[in-house]
């Protein structure tokens, strides 16, 4: 069921033939929405505005929604909804199992790549937004009832491999023991050692070659290398409260086997030509070739990415592509999904759209780092916050800052701000989840059965709490088209200011009757519709704080 505001946009647009781009109304005294179709018609129609905007009013037939429209001014509709029609909204959206989300009519199967952290080193603060934007963008698209497929690209192939297994067989290091803390500091001794020690350098590259080629000593402790990874990176998903499981890896060294075929397809197309050695496909507008194959026959990150693509849009039949990667990667994409579309593997039916976000800053306003220059590990983020508040509601603080600044922004990591309960933060919006709850226990131990019907709007403040409830819907589905989190975190923010102020004016347990009642069910409903989209932002909603 569409939402009250769309319904209301579509009746209009119906009689006046474009979109009338309503807005909420600017004053009370106003009604709940106006808008300025008369006046963007009036120049084309040649008549005054007012004039305009009566033809509309008389036509429509909003009866069964809003009281008469109003004219204001040079020619503004005035529009009030009817407190009835609200009222069975919030009625109904607090019987409805997904709080008034509603199912799309198109489903698509979703994949969605994020996280993607590499084998034998910590996540750092980089893979902080990439993880929280990916993981709440698979809940939303999943809530609206698309099937998504989470791809986690973890970097387990490369050169670096061959350091490290060399390091460890020279080393005599039993891998068994070695968590990923220790794994990181092994690959940066043999990182070290590469540099200073042409022999190793050798031997190390020869590694390179044996673990290509699939010798079972190097496989076999590149496997536990990759496994003591994975022990790590679940628990801060754990920590992180995300949704990747094990389920969803989908590593580079996945696509191993097609690459050649990937290429060959390439150059048997015309798509690909040799330059200079190296195998390249040229791209109109853009001011550097991809190279597919290196001129010593090895392959890079963009052939895999390309072979990711051809695997998910053939064999997972995607219907949309989404990357959950850095800004600094938009030229790669941009490039990959160019040249996937030339090659015939990511049809003009698929989308495909590089989800950039920007960085997470230090106190300083630079580039968070440590002392020594080296990025922040995501466990040492977390624990910052928790030294400042309990793990749920530190995760909330650090959650919410992250989506509810715009994708492209960068954002500073500022922990005493974050886990504040009053202002714009995730904690302010667990506190509005957790009073609600309070209300509702207290009304219980009072002997007041639970309200399912909200009857009674007849102050400022519930009505407009009531017209922003109706709003739910059709911001989720804003936001699963979009992909643009912070949507969803403005409205959930607005919602709970507008629950402070009815809190604040409008008494519950102190009212009577039907009054009482019906409040005790607009609490239940904000509660409800509160809950279901911090779910939606991976954010537990508590009872008590």
């Amino acid at each position: 069921m569409p939402s009250l505001p769309s319904l209301l946009s579509s009746r209009i647009e119906a009689v006046a033939g474009i979109d009338p781009e309503l807005r909420p109304a600017t004053k009370l005294q106003f009604g709940h929405f106006q808008s300025n179709v008369a006046l963007r018609l009036a120049k084309s129609e040649g008549r005054p505005p007012r004039e305009v905007a009566a033809s509309i009013v008389e036509r429509l037939e909003l009866d069964d929604l809003c009281e008469t429209p109003e004219i204001a001014g040079p020619g503004f509709l005035n529009l009030r909804l009817r407190s009835s029609v609200l009222a069975a909204s919030v009625t109904g959206q607090l019987a409805d199992p997904a709080a008034g989300i509603v199912a799309t009519a198109h489903a698509q199967v979703v994949v969605v790549d994020y996280s993607s952290p590499n084998v034998a080193k910590q996540m750092h603060v980089g893979h902080l937004r990439a993880t929280i934007i990916g993981d709440c963008l698979n809940r939303v698209l999943t809530a609206v009832g698309h099937r998504v497929i989470a791809q986690n690209h973890i970097g387990d192939w490369g050169t670096q491999f061959g350091l490290l297994v060399e390091q460890i067989l020279e080393d005599e290091i039993d891998v068994s023991s070695l968590d990923l803390v220790a794994a990181e500091q092994l690959y940066q001794r043999a990182n070290a050692h590469f540099k200073a020690d042409e022999d190793f350098a050798a031997a190390a590259r020869r590694r390179v070659v044996a673990l290509q080629s699939g010798d079972p000593e190097t496989r076999a402790t590149w496997r536990q290398l990759i496994e003591i990874s994975l022990v790590g990176f679940n628990a801060v998903y754990a920590r992180l409260n995300v949704l990747l499981t094990d389920d969803d890896l989908a590593g580079e060294s996945m696509y191993n086997d097609d690459l050649p075929a990937v290429v060959a397809d390439l150059e048997s197309s015309g798509t690909a030509v040799v330059d200079d050695g190296a195998l390249c496909v040229f791209v109109e507008g853009f001011n550097s070739p991809m190279i597919v194959r290196k001129r010593d026959g090895g392959y890079g990150y963009s052939t895999t990415d390309l072979a990711a693509i051809r695997h998910r849009v053939r064999d997972l039949t995607a219907d949309r592509l989404i990357y959950v990667v850095g800004t600094p990667q938009t030229f790669h994409f941009e490039q990959v999904f160019a040249v996937a579309r030339l090659a015939g593997w990511l049809p003009e039916g698929v989308a495909a759209e590089h989800v950039a976000f920007g960085q997470v800053l230090g106190p300083d306003g630079r580039k968070f780092s440590t002392r020594e220059g080296t990025a922040v590990t995501l466990t040492s983020l977390l624990e910052a916050a928790e030294a400042q508040a309990a793990p749920p509601v530190a995760l909330a603080a650090i959650k919410y800052a992250d989506l509810s600044t715009g994708l492209n922004k960068d954002y500073v990591f500022d922990v005493d701000r974050m886990v504040q309960t009053t202002g714009n933060t995730g904690p302010y919006l667990q506190y509005a989840h957790a009073r609600m709850a309070q209300v509702l226990r207290k009304a219980e131990s009072e002997g007041l059965s639970a309200q399912t019907q909200v009857s009674v709007l007849g102050e400022p403040a519930e009505q407009q709490l009531a017209l922003l409830l109706s709003r739910f819907g059709e911001v989720v589905a804003e936001v699963a088209e979009s992909l643009q989190p912070h949507k969803l975190c403005t409205y959930l923010y607005d919602l709970a200011s507008g629950l402070s102020t009815f809190y604040e004016e409008c008494p519950v347990l102190k009212s009577d009757g039907e009054v009482r009642d019906s409040r005790l069910a607009l609490c239940a409903a904000t509660k409800k519709v509160l809950a279901t989209g911090l779910g939606l932002l991976g954010i537990e909603a508590l009872d008590r704080m």
